[in-house]
């Protein structure tokens, strides 16, 4: 079986990065990283939404390209490797995603065709502080439609219009459509170690909610929504690696020391060579994710698990390998390397640490043995 991209999709994949790299470069998400005002790049959103790839898996009925999750993946690598300062995984990972799979046709007719014209951002709130939530300890409620509560952290939380929010209703979970424009919504803008990925606290006071999928579906709805962002975000995770280790080998090249490039010293060659192994690690699991996602496969827990794992392991090795490659000029402000640094870590934790992705991959593995 062949688990490459096809022809029409690496010319994509191509165009792609050939577009970032004329519209992305590093002064754009430097210039989101340096301005607190500012939480996403408003052109490039602008610009990407032109290209058509916030509805790349959208169905043409509703204004999408109608591709399939390969493509979509491309895109992800591509969006990864420039660190895309836009909300781009929230509203296409999580909230058309989440819509595409459970939403009615009136919540699909009424929303995808504003996120792939670029209208609307949306965000997944799960969250509501530290550790999981489950059933016992779920504080969101939802009575007679209206919805009270807080989520904490929220990506892109601060800039979306639409989130899907997890919630209990007459003691049971639910997934829930909200307006967060609408009267009732609160927002306030956290601290974070990758500010071009914003995160915000979303405190909701009686806010209309309308319910996405059956009544008590909401933590299966979520795990089938996560699976699916795992792995489209190890693509993305696998596009910021590559760049990692592409920036070490060429500075590795071009710098002196004692006489000779340093990529000559044993210990440089072991630190590209450490990346190199896990980078293919991940693009194997990367790529075998992204087959279970495009035909919707029985393995998909299973393969987004091992996905999620293996490129926030390659993406967090790569990127401080990298600082130390570049030496004292990897610290410092001016060197790019501390923007994949950030977004190694951003990327690793929104959509649940790779902790409980090993636990989950351990149970899926656990019953499937069972079986």
């Amino acid at each position: 079986m062949d688990f490459d991209f096809s022809d029409d999709q690496k010319f994509l994949k191509d165009e792609a990065r050939k577009f970032l790299d004329g519209r992305c470069g590093p002064a754009v998400v430097r210039g989101v990283l340096d301005d607190p005002a500012r939480s996403f790049d408003k052109d490039l959103w602008a610009a990407v939404a032109e290209q058509g790839w916030l509805g790349a898996c959208i169905p043409e009925e509703f204004n999408g390209l109608g591709l399939g999750r390969v493509e979509l993946c491309a895109i992800a690598e591509e969006l990864g490797r420039a660190v895309a300062p836009i909300p781009f995984a929230s509203t296409v990972y999580f909230l058309a995603e989440g819509v595409m799979l459970a939403g009615s046709q009136d919540q699909k007719a009424t929303i995808l065709p504003r996120i792939a014209a670029g209208e609307l951002i949306g965000c997944l709130a799960t969250s509501e502080g530290p550790g999981v939530v489950n059933a016992s300890n779920l504080a969101c409620r939802v009575e007679g439609g209206k919805l009270t509560g807080v989520k904490i952290p929220v990506t892109d939380g601060d800039v979306a219009d639409m989130a899907l929010v997890l919630a209990s209703e007459a003691g049971k979970a639910g997934l829930y459509l909200v307006d967060l424009t609408a009267k009732g919504v609160s927002r306030e803008t956290l601290k974070s170690l990758d500010p071009t990925r914003s995160v915000a606290k979303l405190t909701f006071d009686g806010v209309a909610a309308e319910r996405i999928g059956e009544a008590g579906a909401g933590f299966d709805l979520v795990q089938a929504i996560m699976d699916r962002a795992a792995v489209l975000l190890a693509f993305e995770q696998l596009g910021g690696s590559d760049k990692c280790l592409e920036m070490a080998k060429d500075y590795a090249l071009g710098r002196y020391a004692f006489g000779r490039v340093i990529a000559g010293y044993q210990a440089i060659k072991h630190k590209l060579a450490d990346m190199y192994v896990k980078n293919e690690v991940a693009r194997s699991n990367a790529y075998y994710g992204a087959w279970a996602l495009n035909v919707d496969a029985p393995e998909l827990p299973i393969a987004a698990s091992a996905a999620r794992i293996a490129a926030s392991d390659a993406f967090w090795f790569s990127s401080k390998e990298s600082i130390q490659v570049h030496g004292g000029m990897g610290f410092t402000w001016d060197v790019d390397c501390h923007l994949y640094y950030r977004r190694s870590r951003q990327l690793s934790l929104v959509a649940g640490a790779p902790r409980v992705w090993k636990e989950r991959l351990v149970s899926q593995l656990e019953q499937k043995n069972a079986a």
